[in-house]
């Protein structure tokens, strides 16, 4: 299997063979546009990054049976009939469409759309809100749309020729009936004011959906008529790795945090993310907080910067054991990013800043509010009636916040670690017509 993992700001290309990993290419980078709330990214600078991934692995990206697809999501475009990119990808890091999603939920109102869809309409993390934001604000992209949908449809247009989606990202979008995997809902759709016939065709993960194009083998370095699986969220992908077993939890601890729990039971929650795994009669439940360890590398390149990256990692690792009393009165609201299940947004903030306080004292407050936002969501995912099991599946990065986040939280647990997630969650879903 050829692989592709797209995360927020890079692509990687592995080889799989059963669920072993047997090449990878190094990260392909490509930029995202940040302008006040409004994040971007250049659909072609994505396409452009998979090419380069891809080509990393030489010959053998052209000898694989078939080809799956992991995505950051939501990330919403439009596209014309021939697949054509008419607006810019729009990331689950932007803020820009408040107002939208303040009226999305008033007109169908929050308990109907929390019931059909699973989530409210949080501006950004539900990209039926950015569609709205471009019907207001820049319609004339908008005109020639055949096809509005996220990253994966926008792969598989390229790619394959298909005009697809699956549940996971469908979940995502705002206009489908998460909750009993029930197809686009016409209702959602004529609240946003959009025909479903834009909506590409939702397919499980695992189906096949297409073959690779002549003309996109010569574009990807692939071979034509390569078997092109629908594809799924990363975050999906990952909790397949372990095998998605009722109450699993799997914490993916990087630049954003997210603690996911795997139900058969789905029963949204006004401050959860509830969405479908992708593959059969499977949801999860999340909360993600959104700049976790992009905070803490924010306070190093402002106070830190002269400090040696090795050595600013063992002086976060000991004011995390130093406690609260390492802060010096100080605290930290940790939103730098916004919040990703609330529509008004909140923002990033320290309290108690005297003319004593030190660099020291204001990393030690964003430290201590990551770790008890991170055990403040337990409550909330138990709340689901879905009990978690005591396992944790944790992803994360060589820096190791993961045990940082999870000081406090309440009960006891045993953390498991799973390497290379994303990718060998891939290998870990057996295609099928």
């Amino acid at each position: 299997m050829l692989g592709l993992d797209i995360g927020s700001s890079s692509v990687i290309a592995g080889i799989l063979k059963g669920k072993s990993l047997l090449q990878e290419s190094p990260r392909a980078f490509f930029p995202s546009k940040c302008n006040g709330a409004k994040v971007e990214v250049d659909p072609e600078a994505v396409l452009a990054a998979t090419a380069k991934a891809i080509a990393a692995l030489g010959d053998a990206a052209r000898k694989v049976d078939v080809i799956n697809v992991a995505v950051m999501c939501p990330a919403w475009l439009a596209m014309d009939k021939a697949g054509r990119p008419l607006t810019p990808l729009v990331t689950h890091q932007d803020r820009r469409s408040v107002a939208e999603a303040r009226e999305l939920e008033a007109r169908i109102g929050a308990k109907r759309h929390l019931a059909i869809s699973g989530c409210r309409p949080f501006p950004g993390g539900i990209s039926s809100t950015t569609w709205a934001w471009f019907l207001a604000h820049e319609p004339r992209r908008l005109k020639g749309a055949a096809t509005v949908g996220h990253l994966n449809t926008l792969l598989h247009m390229r790619m394959t020729g298909a005009r697809v989606t699956d549940p996971s990202n469908a979940s995502f979008t705002g206009l489908y009936e998460t909750v009993k995997l029930g197809g686009w809902s016409d209702e959602l759709c004529a609240n946003l004011g959009v025909s479903r016939a834009l909506l590409p065709e939702i397919r499980e993960a695992d189906t096949i959906a297409g073959a690779v194009t002549a003309g996109a083998a010569a574009e990807f370095g692939l071979r034509a008529g390569t078997p092109m699986m629908t594809g799924l969220m990363d975050g999906s992908a990952g909790m397949l790795l372990t095998g998605a077993a009722v109450g699993q939890l799997f914490n993916v601890v990087g630049s954003t945090d997210v603690l996911a729990m795997s139900t058969d039971q789905p029963r949204p929650h006004s401050q959860l993310l509830t969405r479908a795994v992708g593959i059969g009669r499977r949801w999860l439940s999340v909360s993600t907080l959104a700049a976790a360890a992009s905070s803490i590398y924010w306070a190093r390149d402002q106070f830190f910067s002269e400090m040696p990256i090795e050595d600013f990692r063992k002086e976060v690792h000991r004011l995390s054991k130093a406690g609260p009393s390492a802060a010096g009165g100080v605290t930290f609201d940790p939103y730098m990013a916004g919040e990703r299940t609330s529509i008004e947004q909140r923002t990033g903030g320290f309290q108690g800043i005297t003319l004593a306080t030190k660099r020291g004292h204001l990393l030690s407050a964003i430290i201590e509010g990551l770790i008890r936002a991170s055990a403040a969501r337990l409550p909330l995912l138990q709340a689901t009636g879905t009990p978690p099991l005591a396992t944790v599946a944790v992803s994360g990065g060589s820096d190791r916040l993961d045990k940082i986040f999870h000081r406090d939280w309440p009960g006891k647990w045993t953390y498991r670690a799973v390497t290379d997630a994303t990718m060998r969650g891939l290998a870990s879903i057996a295609p099928r017509s």
